[in-house]
């Protein structure tokens, strides 16, 4: 089911046509619901940071929602030298590198680790398979971290120079460069630069089809009145609707321009502009990003009971339905959730193998 599939069906049934930007805030409100009722593993997404030496700081991904495992790894890299058929390579500094650790790099054997260490010299375990030179990359295992909370980490390691291999982590509070993003902990303070794998919990795209992602370069204007304008409604000749801004005026010119609301149908370079005030004349701000070209997610194409069936409950409660009808469309929903928790809770944690068949109790 894609968005236009959904709006179709949904006023079908309802036999209404509803507003589109409240359509919009109900399709994603409920899928905000159905995200935090089910845990799918589509939910899911990783990314890689560096902590480094001294710093006991990681940046959230803007997304970010909640952890699901954060791992280090030491990884370090430096310039090498080795012949071609050899089992040893000599680096420009050893400072970093143990036993055990992987290496990688133009012609370092496949799956080669560092068997010995003899100043710069350094033994594989798999002959090179040509001449060495250049950048040479080693790391270390994987260290899953505990969660704990910051006044742990702040009790037991209260001093940066109780620098060591990270053991713990906490979500730390609001980063100080944007205060809608949040910043990890760890513990102890690192003692070199690791590498950081984080897994987590993020919103998927919306269904809600070519929505406002970003804008590019404003031509300011002149003549507006100094002034930010709130929620001002997003104008030009193109196929999109519903979208608004806050917009800032400085010295007679717009300076920026912030979206509340991403609209839908706008294509990359609509021309946007808006009415400031009573004076001024020229502002305009090009689309450069959308959402979901083609309406089309996960949830719309493999479980598009639940969106549509949660969708309705929205639908009727706007149009303040009879009580029946809430009750029947909610049983609905209800229905398909619980379907979608087999799937996401039930059957992506487990497999037959280890688990055996999912079986259904004989009444």
């Amino acid at each position: 089911m894609t968005y236009n599939e959904l709006i179709v069906a949904v006023s079908d049934y309802c036999e209404n046509t509803f507003p589109t930007v409240d359509m919009n805030t109900m399709i994603k409100q409920v899928e905000q619901r159905i995200y935090n009722t089910v845990q799918i593993s589509n939910l899911r997404k990783n990314v890689t940071g560096t902590l480094t030496s001294g710093n006991k700081y990681l940046s959230c991904p803007e997304d970010f929602l909640s952890v699901y495992s954060l791992a280090v790894f030491p990884s370090n890299s430096t310039t090498a030298t080795g012949t071609s058929g050899a089992t040893t390579i000599v680096v420009a500094s050893a400072t970093g590198i143990a036993l055990g650790q992987q290496v990688t790099g133009s012609n370092i054997g496949a799956n080669a680790v560092v068997r010995a260490i003899s100043g710069t010299t350094l033994t594989l375990s798999a002959a090179n398979s040509g001449t060495v030179s250049g950048t040479v990359v080693f790391q270390g295992d994987y260290l899953y971290l505990l969660n704990k909370d910051v006044n742990f980490i702040r009790e037991a390691y209260p001093l940066s120079a109780y620098a060591a291999e990270p053991k713990h982590y906490a979500i730390f509070g609001p980063q100080s460069t944007n205060e809608n993003e949040l910043t990890f902990i760890v513990g102890p303070t690192p003692d070199s630069t690791y590498s950081a794998e984080l897994h987590y919990y993020y919103y998927p795209e919306s269904i809600v089809q070519r929505a406002i992602t970003g804008l590019g370069t404003i031509v300011p204007g002149s003549g507006y009145a100094n002034q930010l304008y709130l929620n001002v409604a997003l104008t030009g000749s193109f196929s999109g609707s519903t979208a608004t801004a806050n917009i800032q005026v400085t010295g007679g010119a717009v300076v920026s321009v912030t979206i509340v609301n991403s609209g839908c149908y706008y294509a990359v370079g609509d021309s946007l502009t808006g009415t400031l005030g009573t004076t001024g004349s020229g502002f305009s701000v090009p689309v450069a990003t959308v959402s979901n070209a083609n309406g089309e997610t996960w949830l719309g194409e493999h479980f598009d009971s639940a969106l549509l069936n949660g969708t309705m409950v929205e639908a009727i409660r706007y149009m303040k339905g009879e009580p029946d009808l809430v009750t029947l469309y909610q049983g609905m929903y209800m229905q398909s959730i619980a379907l979608l928790k087999n799937l996401g809770d039930g059957k992506q944690r487990m497999d037959a193998y280890r688990d055996g068949q999912v079986r259904t109790a004989v009444q």
